[in-house]
């Protein structure tokens, strides 16, 4: 696990209040994947009901408040493949 996933990891079960109904996909780019599911946060590659894909810099800068999910989504630095409202449900937690 590369330090980058590991304090995602942390973050995101920081952000989580409970279980996550659905699963998702984050896809740091040249870091590794991190899974969101019923049980939990963790580093892995599971087939999800979407991912989303962003550089370690978007990414962190979404976990930190930073930038909204949807404002990354629509200038391009996060890619969202899968169901939408799987996504939105996640946005909506991390913002």
């Amino acid at each position: 696990m590369s330090d980058v996933t590991k304090s995602a990891v942390e973050a995101l079960s920081a952000k989580m209040n409970g279980s996550f109904d659905g699963s998702a996909k984050f896809v740091i780019e040249n870091e590794g994947s991190i899974v969101i599911d019923e049980s939990g946060v963790r580093e892995g590659n599971d087939e999800t009901d979407v991912t989303m894909t962003a550089d370690a810099d978007t990414f962190q800068s979404i976990l930190e408040g930073d930038l909204d999910p949807t404002a990354a989504f629509m200038s391009g630095k996060l890619s969202v493949d899968g169901d939408m409202g799987t996504a939105m449900k996640l946005g909506s937690v991390l913002s």
